[in-house]
């Protein structure tokens, strides 16, 4: 039987002991609500099943997510910028709720007043697209406290609408902004007073962009490339480990070839030793001496990508060369132009 006692004028104290379970304890407004409750969770413990609940209601979503940061986070791919979202997260009031607490209002709750917080960069309020990785985040390690730490409880992040997903990027190097981008990348001498012509001085980043184009390869493949992987005789370069967990080998094409042997080659070692920090800082300073409006280094893969897709017109070849696993991510790359496929249909 459950004890029930009144405190002071205004509060009712319940108290229900069962052997083999954890004391359980609750204070509410009214009697009905105390003895509403002690009958759930006596009902719950007749079914096994009430110390899954005694886990949603004794952590927090802090806890839950201080846990899952530490312990799972590292093992992924994507464990850095994870990381850094979740100590954003921890900071949120919503990691103050029971994890019992947390409901689909309270998600909802959270993710309007996210979309109304002002971005990091200070332009603009927080983007939809930012909004839905951490939704997902945060639906990860509910899902994975459920399955593995046994959190009895609805995901409500999966019971609520995401934002609108940000519309893909189309962005191309128009006409001249190649040369432009070439140009600001190419190293330039001393002038006769010792000073530097405005240029890249790192001798990297020109044979990065033009390999990043010619290949379409992703940032982190090209940075973690190596000279034992590479077969110039026959025109391919190996890549043990990709972003989306599969080894694959990526054809070269003559001028990427080229491309490397114009390159060191010492004895093994990294193709491009550069910090992916350098390269982000470089390719950034570069876009802006070329006046290059609205362009991102992640933008040299969607060119890439559409200059293959006019060598490969095959999706499934193309899909093999840039790493794609499906069609709905290969479309967010591949931007054919309309008067290509104009001409095609006749």
């Amino acid at each position: 039987m459950p004890t029930i006692r009144k405190r002071g004028n205004e509060q009712w104290h319940v108290q229900v002991r069962r052997k083999g379970y954890p004391h359980a304890t609750s204070t509410f407004a009214t009697r009905a609500e105390a003895e509403r409750w002690a009958r759930d969770v006596e009902g719950e413990m007749d079914r096994g099943v009430y110390h899954e609940r005694f886990l949603a209601e004794s952590n927090t979503l802090y806890e839950v997510l201080k846990r899952y940061v530490d312990e799972i986070t590292p093992l992924k791919k994507g464990a850095g910028p994870e990381a850094i979202r979740i100590r954003k997260l921890l900071e949120d009031d919503l990691c103050k709720y029971k994890m019992a607490a947390l409901s689909p209002i309270v998600a909802r709750d959270w993710r309007e007043r996210r979309l109304r917080q002002p971005a990091f960069h200070g332009k603009g309020n927080v983007s939809g697209a930012t909004v839905r990785r951490e939704m997902d985040i945060l639906s990860a390690a509910v899902n994975y406290a459920r399955r593995e730490w046994g959190i009895r409880m609805e995901n409500p992040f999966e019971l609520i609408e995401r934002p609108a997903p940000a519309r893909a990027r189309e962005r191309r190097l128009e006409l001249g902004e190649e040369e432009l981008l070439i140009k600001a990348l190419t190293p330039a001498p001393r002038r006769d007073d010792g000073t530097f012509v405005p240029a890249s001085r790192n001798p990297l980043l020109l044979p990065y962009v033009t390999f990043a184009v010619e290949t379409a390869m992703r940032r982190s493949e090209i940075l973690s490339l190596t000279w034992e992987n590479i077969r110039l005789d026959e025109q391919t370069c190996y890549l043990p480990d990709t972003k989306n967990g599969y080894s694959r080998t990526v054809p070269l094409s003559k001028k990427a070839v080229r491309i490397l042997k114009a390159l060191p080659q010492p004895h093994g070692g990294l193709v491009f030793p550069i910090t992916k920090n350098a390269l982000k800082l470089g390719l950034r300073r570069a876009i802006e001496r070329a006046g290059l409006k609205n362009f991102r280094p992640h933008d040299l893969r969607h060119e890439g990508t559409t200059r293959l897709s006019k060598k490969l017109p095959n999706v499934i070849e193309l899909s093999a060369v840039t790493g794609h696993r499906d069609l709905a991510s290969l479309k967010r790359y591949y931007h054919p132009d309309p008067k290509d496929l104009a001409k095609k249909i006749g």
